[in-house]
């Protein structure tokens, strides 16, 4: 691939990541336009390392809020773990299972397999065999992905717009019991959602994320510095899946992926992304604070139409 093209999704994902519009949906549809094919593993790898370059400015821009308020005292970082282990665990019992379904659905009964070698790390290649980022190069379902995350988003905003006493009141009681942390059922409610991200790209993680702790009384600060905690603690499985994904494809019989050059390809975009989104954080923060929450879901939807055009028109 060349370099030009990965320093294009970096630039896409440094400045989608921190909105909460589905970074992963502007860069399929970026890739897309780019001629290239999404759910390529190569592809797949890339996008990955992209969050992944992301996180580590995420980590870089909010290390002093999460240390104020999750490392400070022994006892709080207590609080943050229990809550953030709840709330992985929960992702991953309600994503795992529909990224199974939805694998199953795509590859039906009749899938072929032809083994590898026992005495070796060989995993088997799979004739027709489809995964889940199989469906990354439809825009047909990012699309509405997209609109729901929207509709969320919007929900939460007019909600949050329209209740701002109340919501403070519960933010107050809320707070007494938790700290500077989410409460216990309000980090379930997050990593319930969260779940439902993992398998489709267009269904903003952190949009819906947020959005669910605004609905369930979190306040914006506690909900959007939590849900950027799961995606750090989500992208190392994240990576490891990829990076297994594209060895299965480097080792199937007649395969002509260079596992070097995708690898590589995918560092530099993590460097790349790493750089943009550092650029991007301050002065999309200072936006995202100063904007109105129930806009972004307006984008989403806005974004949908324009996807499902993209899609009608050929792409």
């Amino acid at each position: 691939m060349h370099l030009w093209k990965v320093l294009i999704l970096a630039i896409v994902q440094g400045l989608a990541e921190l909105l909460p519009v589905s970074s992963s949906a502007h860069v399929v549809v970026a890739e897309k336009l780019l001629g290239l094919d999404p759910s390529a593993p190569q592809m797949t790898l890339l996008l990955v390392m992209l969050h992944t370059g992301t996180m580590f400015a995420v980590i870089v821009y909010f290390w002093t809020q999460w240390k104020r308020a999750y490392f400070a005292t022994s006892d709080a970082f207590k609080r943050f773990a229990i809550r953030a282990i709840w709330a992985t665990v929960l992702t991953g019992a309600i994503g795992y299972p529909i990224i199974k379904v939805i694998e199953h659905q795509l590859n039906g009964p009749s899938a072929e397999t032809v083994g590898g070698d026992a005495g070796k790390y060989v995993e088997a290649c799979v004739v027709g065999h489809k995964d889940v980022e199989d469906i990354f190069s439809h825009l047909d379902f990012i699309a509405p992905a997209l609109l729901a995350a929207g509709l969320l988003i919007l929900w939460a905003g007019m909600k949050e717009r329209n209740a701002e006493a109340q919501t403070t009141r519960a933010y107050d009681r809320a707070a007494s019991r938790s700290g500077d942390n989410v409460t216990f059922s309000q980090a379930g409610w997050m990593g319930a959602v969260q779940g439902l991200c993992l398998p489709f790209r267009g269904f903003s993680r952190s949009g819906a994320t947020i959005s669910t702790g605004l609905l369930v009384n979190a306040s914006r600060e506690r909900a959007e510095r939590f849900s950027f905690a799961l995606a750090v603690i989500l992208t190392p499985p994240a990576v490891l899946r990829e990076l297994n994904r594209l060895l299965r494809a480097s080792q199937c019989e007649g395969s002509n992926l260079d596992l070097h050059s995708s690898t590589l390809a995918a560092l530099v975009g993590m460097v790349l992304s790493f750089c943009a989104g550092l650029a991007a954080l301050r002065w999309l923060s200072s936006w995202l604070e100063s904007g109105k929450w129930y806009l972004f879901g307006i984008y989403c939807i806005v974004a949908s139409c324009v996807v499902f055009y993209l899609h009608h028109i050929g792409y």
